[in-house]
């Protein structure tokens, strides 16, 4: 069904007239009579009478209007979904777990006026598809460590502020760290560290090789990947595993496995992501939640004892601290 002659019968039917309904359209009463005639051929129905006064709806036309009106606020939201300026606020946050994930939510409750899709895309060294996303103004903001740029933003790119992610240690109660209240990344040398495997030239995977040849860390890859419940089942019941997570990551798990979530200090090791955005031809919203962003940035303390990997600095934007 074309589609343009649905929007000229109702531009008829909201006007009243062929020839207003062509002012409307920008188009000559011609034309309306042209595109109104082609739709009820397809339909094989009379839509419309004409009258001395204009035209009046028919009882098919009566019977077509909401159905028609129906398809054109289908095609404008379809349309909407996907021009910058009228589609919702797309952000990548990697991971719905981490702290990226809830940031993105706390501002959604804090501006629920503003629509929002959220992304999760993948983090490659090379061809990363959510930079590329952004460059191309598809994605309006995504959350990096930016490793292959020593923490600058990438060409044609700008940063905003940075979330300096800190880690737990978390364990199961037959752990022998779990009944510590913090741990150091010393005391971790002598326990093995469970992860996923991740690729190795993918940003966590340079982050976490940088950190444990740093403290003498054993990581050990866990294969084949069931999932995060799975691991954490393990952990419920083991006296020697152990894993790292964000400490603004989501996890749950069962009251029964007792699991433990100890902070890392002294120095505290942080995973750094920067919001990353294009500035020209940028979404309406996304100064708000630059705004937004900026406001949840705090200064560390100094001497607060913070290890980041080598390609960052504490000199950058402020971060905000999960």
């Amino acid at each position: 069904m074309d589609l343009e002659a649905v929007r000229t019968f109702v531009a008829v039917v909201d006007t009243g007239q062929f020839q207003a309904a062509g002012d409307r359209l920008s188009i000559t009463q011609q034309g309306v009579s042209k595109r109104v005639a082609a739709l009820e051929r397809e339909l094989g129905v009379l839509l419309l009478v004409r009258t001395a006064r204009g035209v009046r709806l028919s009882v098919d036309g009566q019977a077509f209007l909401p159905h028609a009106r129906e398809l054109l606020r289908v095609q404008d939201r379809a349309a909407a979904s996907v021009r910058p300026e009228r589609r919702a606020l797309r952000v990548d946050v990697l991971n719905r777990r981490i702290a990226a994930a809830g940031l993105l939510q706390s501002f959604h409750q804090q501006h629920p006026e503003i629509a929002l899709d959220v992304l999760t895309l993948p983090v490659l060294a090379d061809g990363d598809d959510a930079l590329t996303a952004v460059r191309a103004g598809t994605v309006d903001l995504t959350f990096r460590a930016l490793a292959t740029t020593a923490g600058q933003a990438p060409s044609g790119l700008r940063t905003g502020p940075v979330l300096h992610e800190r880690h737990d240690l978390l364990v199961g109660p037959q752990h022998p760290l779990a009944a510590r209240d913090r741990v150091t990344p010393a005391d971790l040398a002598q326990h093995p560290i469970w992860m996923f495997a991740m690729p190795a030239d993918s940003e966590p995977g340079a982050y976490y090789r940088e950190l444990a040849e740093a403290f003498s860390l054993t990581i050990d890859i866990v294969a084949p990947n069931f999932g995060n419940e799975a691991l954490l089942d393990e952990l419920a019941g083991s006296s020697r595993l152990a894993t790292l997570v964000g400490r603004g990551s989501r996890y749950l798990w069962p009251t029964s496995y007792d699991l433990r979530r100890i902070p890392v200090v002294d120095p505290a090791p942080v995973f750094p992501l920067y919001a990353v955005h294009v500035e020209q031809h940028a979404h309406p919203d996304l100064p708000v939640l630059l705004d937004y962003l900026r406001e949840r940035c705090g200064t560390d303390e100094a001497g607060d004892g913070l290890w980041l990997p080598a390609w960052t600095a504490l000199n950058g934007p402020a971060p905000w601290r999960a």
